[in-house]
């Protein structure tokens, strides 16, 4: 790895710990979705607030194609969202998901 990259990726790194520190010490909901605004695209906003609900719907047990129908998105976007909700353990990190988003 050349000096360039690993400063590049030191930076990155050094920007997420920042958003992540950030994002703990942040209580107020304006002000976060403010930063949200400035971070992401309408678009970008929209895709995480899918995924979070795909692990909702996830832990109710409701199967990928009925997700995917529900939500108007395709079946990778469902499978690929089922595909991290394996991985990082969904249902220890975000313990009763579908009652924060009233599904």
């Amino acid at each position: 790895m050349s000096k360039e990259t690993q400063k590049a990726n030191n930076q990155t790194s050094e920007a997420y710990d920042y958003l992540l520190k950030l994002l703990v010490e942040t209580d107020n909901t304006e002000r976060l979705s403010a930063i949200f605004d400035a971070l992401m695209t309408e678009k970008e906003q929209t895709e995480l607030a899918n995924r979070l609900t795909i692990f909702g719907l996830l832990q109710q047990g409701v199967t990928q194609r009925e997700i995917s129908a529900k939500l108007g998105v395709g079946i990778a976007t469902v499978s690929r969202g089922a595909k991290v909700f394996s991985q990082h353990q969904i249902n220890e990190l975000l313990p009763d998901i579908s009652e924060g988003l009233k599904l």
